[in-house]
């Protein structure tokens, strides 16, 4: 029926994620309907399909997701930027319900940005919640700059390896932290030093900028002054005296999606897409991202 969509449905926290014929959705005014082409897979979403992540923000049935990149297909009243047939992407409502593991989604226009041109809509699709977390934890809230030194753990997963690219491409001296079998990626990706957490530390680095996606890092790498930001757990204890420390939450941001797209545009960012699925097959990504051993990140393909 042309007024309704597929959907991965989900009843209850844990249980099986369905996929089911639902109401398309219209937009309001100031909204885009979007033709989802593809869904980006985070930590968040099987998170949240488990009971924990965004899981306070849903309400059942709920469909899962946030990352989207397709085409516009219909405007509300009132949007000027954005028209039918554009390509687009974005991360729509975070944290409140996005609904993207559909073939259709509406919100506001301004939280999509044009979707990149190099970029496929699965590549497109991978982008938005872990490149934002990343931008808005290096640009908008450390202001990292040229030679400044930043250490980024988890340095190869969905956020890691984009965070990486991004303080290369503001100038900064860049050290992750990986598993030895991930080093010459990040190497490829302009890390300056790749360190394996399993044989040796970093408390010895003397970073301006610690970006924890892991949690519970020590802080001693943080030189005085400097800046610890927490991913994901936050920072919810004073850490030390002579450093600042800061939580994040990522938040949808145009501008952000658009400077994005600009350093993707200039081959300053590449995304790394570890594995896709078909729609349908939505529980075996969150299967596969829930084991920790993905290197970029995870899409599903509706159309």
């Amino acid at each position: 029926m042309l007024d309704s969509m597929r959907a991965i449905i989900q009843h209850e926290f844990g249980g099986p994620l369905t996929l089911t014929d639902v109401p398309k959705p219209a937009p309001l005014p100031t909204e885009v309907l979007v033709r989802v082409h593809a869904a980006g897979v985070n930590p968040v979403d099987w998170k949240t399909s488990a009971g924990s992540g965004m899981a306070g923000m849903q309400t059942f049935p709920f469909i899962n997701g946030w990352d989207v990149s397709g085409v516009v297909e219909e405007v509300g009243f009132g949007v000027t930027t954005l028209k039918a047939g554009d390509e687009v992407y974005g991360m729509p409502w975070f944290p409140h319900a996005a609904g993207a593991y559909a073939e259709y989604v509406t919100a506001p226009s301004r939280h999509f940005a044009k979707k990149p041109k190099s970029l496929t809509h699965v590549e497109a699709a991978a982008l938005p919640l872990a490149a934002l977390t990343a931008h808005q934890i290096l640009i908008d809230t450390a202001d990292v700059r040229k030679g400044q030194k930043v250490l980024i753990t988890a340095a190869a997963g969905g956020v890691g390896h984009l965070a990486v690219q991004i303080a290369k491409a503001h100038g900064a001296y860049v050290i992750g932290t990986a598993r030895e079998p991930k080093h010459a990626f990040l190497k490829d990706l302009g890390a300056d030093e790749v360190i394996d957490y399993t044989k040796g530390d970093y408390e010895g680095t003397d970073v301006d900028v610690f970006v924890d996606l892991v949690g519970g890092a020590s802080p001693a790498a943080v030189r005085p002054g400097g800046l610890f930001v927490g991913v994901p757990s936050g920072v919810d204890r004073p850490l030390r005296d002579d450093i600042r420390t800061s939580p994040i939450l990522v938040e949808p941001d145009r501008a952000g999606l658009e400077a994005i797209a600009a350093l993707a545009e200039s081959g300053e960012l590449r995304v790394h897409v570890d594995a896709t699925f078909p729609l349908e097959d939505a529980g075996k990504a969150h299967a596969l991202g829930g084991t920790g051993r993905t290197q970029g990140k995870i899409v599903l393909e509706t159309f």
